[in-house]
């Protein structure tokens, strides 16, 4: 959790009045399908839950301020009998934080901000709220930690200066600047190094390994690749158990797996076409973020793939959890086992930014080594962006209607699947995502189609709207319906968010979002889902819990956020 930047002593998290009794916990995460909370304040100040309390202006001097607003505009105009209300408000927002009931408590931040707009302590720990829920474009406008968060550190230091220089004395805020300036300066260095270094890591190992380096240990008992060094079937089933034991499998091993998928992603396009045989169906399964034995059940639950059985994964394997590295190991293994069965489409988690900051760079080290890092972060850049599926034979006549008179192509249906949505032009087609350079780009940034596509949500509101996670935009259900018609696609599937359901059908049947990491982050409380689309495109939905597993090994979170 973030400090207070104001006083350590008013943090969220800190002992408080016990306040009315705290509904079990249901927050969010990856952004916000948080389905709200049983909880009643005592008192006749109850902020509509489910996020949808007004919104504090920047400056936090009024929503609709002056006459008939609900704010005042000058401190002096705040009674006595106001400032203790909102001081109680805080009080009970504080102890909903503590319970991890982040949409309530955000809720009762901003009704103690509309009694009081004037407390900076309500504002950073509103912030707070905000970083748990990674709603980082919001929280910008409270504070100044999302900065870190979305990989901004210059404007993080920039603001954290300007705290410092209104309060030196603040220990949390100068702990987080020594942290961002060191972040920063190993950012330039690594860049510095990069810049120099011609030679691909991928090329260094593969030399590596012909010459015989990093040699598989005598007494190693694990699962070994076969003589012709190519995965069967029969291997990846005992890799899924050895790892299950918690075991790791040996550096050569790693490599020889990462570099034989590398070999099979970097030959396709931007945009893969995916075709449904009769007869068979393909899942889509969304966000897995390391939580290896929940994945281990979505395989019992889909099966595992096949020459007749197809998985799409919609990004976001790594990270956040403990278990990334064994996750990411397997779905290679099946890529290169069955490169036109498996399709991997990258999420904003596969890339080095965010695995700086959410643990899989750590993990990667901890477990193999920093080149075998270096690997996966290059061998991340050959992930496609995006997936259509194209089914093979028309609708049925029987089926029920999702959408409502599909969008089809040809007379069947095709679904754009991408991990986080659509873009900021208008004219944006299939042709040009299929082209996009992402070998040569590399990384997303922090603008245009690659970055739109890791990182965009939809919204309920038309047209185009600021992202809540200050990376991206917010497209809303006309912006979807007219890409749609436009490209000849029924629907796009996205991953990205946490849906409490673990799944969820928007923008009138032609945005849907499928989640399938289960109690996310151990917090949570979500049900995770994934997609069924058979030989016609009709859609089944699976939902599934979460399992048990070991404790964690400080994988998540990476960084705090």
């Amino acid at each position: 959790m973030a400090p207070s930047l104001f006083s350590d002593t008013d943090s969220p998290t800190d002992a408080l009045p016990t306040p009315a009794p705290v509904a079990s916990s249901s927050s969010s995460s990856d952004s916000a399908s948080d389905s709200g909370s049983e909880y009643s304040p005592s008192s006749e100040y109850c902020a509509p839950l489910g996020g949808h309390a007004p919104d504090p202006s920047i400056d936090g001097t009024s929503v609709g301020g002056g006459e008939g607003g609900i704010r005042a505009e000058n401190a002096e105009d705040v009674s006595d009998a106001d400032k203790q209300t909102a001081l109680r408000i805080k009080s009970e927002a504080n102890a909903l934080f503590s319970a991890s009931k982040y949409r309530p408590s955000l809720d009762m931040y901003t009704a103690s901000l509309n009694k009081n707009p004037f407390d900076p302590i309500v504002w950073s720990n509103r912030s707070a709220v905000r970083l748990k829920l990674e709603e980082h474009g919001l929280a910008i406008a409270d504070a100044s930690l999302a900065n870190i968060a979305i990989m901004k550190p210059k404007a993080a230091v920039t603001d954290l200066k300007k705290v410092l220089s209104l309060d030196p004395k603040n220990g949390p805020a100068k702990a987080q600047l020594d942290a961002t300036q060191k972040l920063l300066r190993r950012l330039q260095f690594e860049a510095a190094i990069s810049s120099k270094d011609e030679i691909a890591t991928s090329v260094k190992i593969a030399d590596q390994l012909a010459q015989g380096a990093s040699p598989i240990d005598a007494d190693y008992k694990g699962p070994r690749l076969p003589e012709d060094g190519k995965p069967t079937a029969e291997f990846i089933d005992e890799l899924i158990e050895w790892f299950k034991d918690g075991n790791v499998i040996p550096r050569r091993i790693a490599w020889q797996i990462v570099l034989g998928a590398f070999e099979v992603l970097k030959k396709e396009p931007s945009l893969v076409d995916a075709f449904i045989p009769e007869g068979e169906t393909i899942n889509v399964i969304g966000d897995t973020h390391g939580q290896f034995y929940d994945f281990y059940h979505l395989l019992s639950l889909t099966g595992r793939p096949s020459a007749t059985h197809s998985l799409l994964f919609n990004g976001d394997f790594v990270d956040r959890g403990s278990w990334s590295t064994e996750i990411v190991i397997i779905l290679f293994a099946y890529k290169w086992l069955y490169p036109g069965k498996i399709f991997l489409n990258r999420g904003n988690h596969e890339t080095a930014d965010m695995n700086k900051v959410y643990g899989f760079e750590g993990e990667t080290k901890k477990k193999y080594s920093e080149l075998t890092y270096k690997l996966f972060e290059e061998v991340f850049t050959a992930l496609p962006l995006s997936t259509l599926i194209t089914a093979a034979k028309p609708p049925r006549p029987d089926a029920a209607p999702n959408p409502k008179n599909p969008t089809l192509h040809h007379g069947v249906k095709r679904h754009f699947v991408v991990h986080g949505g659509l873009f900021s032009r208008e004219d944006v087609m299939l042709d040009e995502i299929r082209k996009i350079p992402r070998l040569t780009q590399k990384q997303p940034g922090h603008e245009g189609l690659m970055c739109e596509m890791l990182w965009t949500d939809p919204q309920d509101a038309q047209g185009r709207g600021p992202s809540k996670r200050g990376v991206g935009i917010g497209f809303g259900p006309d912006v979807t319906r007219r890409w749609t018609e436009k490209n000849e696609v029924t629907a796009i599937i996205r991953s990205h968010e946490v849906r409490q359901g673990g799944y969820s059908v928007e923008h009138d049947g032609l945005c849907i979002t499928v989640f399938s990491a289960p109690n996310y982050v151990d917090q949570v409380g979500n049900l995770a889902a994934f997609a069924t689309i058979d030989d016609t495109g009709d859609i089944q939905y699976t939902t599934f819990s979460e399992q048990p597993h070991p404790a964690y090994a400080g994988g998540l979170g990476g960084g705090g956020f």
